[in-house]
């Protein structure tokens, strides 16, 4: 066997199963010593060394890896995938189908890491489907994972579902726990814990003995995400707890930023922000124990809102126009609803209320439901806190029966005693059809909609966006069980005769 083939062999066996930073500099070796006699090993282990650099943090490294699959083209990092192992056909006039690939790969992830998604899209949506169009599970891990970097959640689960039946049905028991690692991750980001929690024990159950402790951190960490919402304290520390072992002892970055974050959310889910607040505040800001450097800005959120409730002050200049930043690339759909979250959550301006609306408007447009509760929830907090119960009860009620559809327990509990301290609970709630159920806001609009005017109108007399109007509006016609404005006229002339 040839040094490269050693250096490849060892430096794979690592990446699974040892020190990140060790299983790096095998790759690149390898790489270096293949390049010339043979391409295809050289890039293999360029690519494999970006895993290695992403799991261990390292930034710079990742960029030097990633520009070794080919030409340098200036420096670049990403929030890395498991990219193909091997060239496919990319028909590209006047350039090897090969290079093609593998330059428009490179070039896709600094973009994204860039935040310039649209062109990010353009370069890797044919990568990808150069990749789906394969039955080989590798490639389809990889096609999975590359959807996800660009925020398309809902083509990762599919895809990263068929990767796991195709590896399932080949045998490939050491491919088995890597996709259900991807695929479990994809499922917490889309909110289904169930799923994230199901795939993530199978994984664990099919790493078993085989060598691939990294593979077991991972997934350990994903378990301790999922347990922060719809299990106890313990369970969340348990697998928090064995996810830090490993990520420790073999650097792995990723696996202790998801493990710490689970560990915080935990905390906050129970009512108690100050540990929150002080496990995460490391992660977000700058230092030694800063979270993973593609990871960290998810966090941020978490971070505010236990910062916010623990009376500590937040850099709302900084920490959060950086996670605008972040909200704006396009890769977490959810992303745009926590921006306007957390801006209600430190404003002091009086547009606290207005934020809040649009957060919930905002949610409207992407399947979050454990985020949509938690928007809900902190905006009840917030109205109950101002001595405004009447309007606090319908964003509790709405939290506890979001929070109990995507098995949020935890958080269902808070809900409610949310509500119950706001003088209600879910059994004592105002027959539906009852103008009890809206807010004063709500209640102005549905009035002025049942007399005549429109969207636009009812904008412009209340001084608010035609966008918050729509979102109010909606909101009536769920509560009030109507389904158009007709409806609404005549159930509000039946409730309050001759008002109008």
């Amino acid at each position: 066997m040839s040094g490269a083939s050693v250096e490849l062999t060892q430096g794979l066996q690592l990446l699974h199963d040892g020190p990140v930073t060790d299983a790096y500099n095998l790759l690149l070796l390898a790489a270096t010593a293949s390049r010339t006699t043979d391409p295809a090993r050289s890039r293999t282990a360029c690519v494999h060394a970006t895993l290695a650099a992403w799991a261990g943090g390292d930034r710079d490294g990742y960029r030097r890896a990633l520009d070794a699959l080919c030409d340098p083209a200036g420096p670049r990092s990403a929030a890395h995938p498991e990219a193909p192992r091997t060239a496919a056909p990319h028909e590209a006039a006047g350039r090897d189908p090969a290079d093609a690939l593998w330059r428009d790969y490179r070039d896709g992830m600094s973009c994204v890491v860039n935040g310039d998604f649209r062109r990010a899209n353009a370069l890797l949506r044919p990568v990808l489907d150069v990749l789906t169009s394969r039955s080989e599970a590798t490639g389809l891990m990889s096609a999975g994972t590359i959807a996800l970097m660009l925020g398309d959640l809902a083509t990762a689960r599919q895809v990263l579902g068929i990767a796991l039946a195709t590896a399932r049905a080949a045998g490939s028991t050491a491919l088995v726990p890597r996709v259900l690692e991807h695929l479990a991750y994809a499922e917490l980001r889309e909110g289904s814990y169930h799923q994230a929690r199901v795939h993530a024990e199978a994984g664990l159950e099919a790493a078993g003995e085989g060598g691939q402790r990294n593979v077991v951190a991972g997934l350990s960490a994903v378990l301790a995400l999922a347990a922060s919402i719809a299990g106890g304290p313990a369970t969340v520390a348990t697998h928090a707890q064995a996810a830090l072992r490993t990520a420790h002892a073999h650097g792995l970055s990723q696996t202790s930023t998801l493990a710490e974050w689970a560990q915080a959310r935990a905390d906050l889910g129970h009512g108690d922000a100050e540990h929150a607040a002080a496990r995460l505040a490391p992660l977000v800001q700058d230092g030694p124990r800063q979270g993973h450097f593609g990871l960290w800005v998810m966090v941020v959120p978490c971070y505010v809102e236990s910062a916010v409730l623990a009376g500590h002050d937040v850099d709302a200049a900084g920490l959060i126009d950086q996670y605008a930043v972040w909200a704006a690339m396009g890769a977490d759909p959810q992303a745009p609803a926590l921006l306007a979250r957390c801006r209600a959550l430190v404003s002091s301006d009086g547009r606290t209320e207005e934020l809040f609306t649009e957060a919930l408007a905002e949610h409207e447009k992407a399947n979050g439901p454990y985020e949509h509760g938690r928007t809900q929830l902190a905006y009840g907090m917030w109205l109950r806190r101002r001595r405004r119960p009447v309007e606090a009860r319908p964003q509790l009620r709405a939290a506890v029966v979001g929070f109990e559809q995507c098995g949020a327990d935890v958080w269902a509990e808070h809900a409610r005693a949310e509500l119950r301290a706001a003088g209600d609970t879910l059994t004592t709630a105002p027959e539906t059809g009852s103008l009890g159920l809206l807010t004063p806001q709500q209640l102005r609009i549905a009035r002025s909609v049942a007399e005549g005017a429109t969207n636009r109108e009812v904008a412009q007399k209340l001084s608010i966006s035609t966008r918050t109007v729509e979102y109010h509006l909606r909101n009536v016609f769920s509560q009030l069980g109507v389904r158009s404005r007709g409806a609404l006229t005549r159930l509000l002339g039946a409730e309050r005769p001759g008002h109008f």
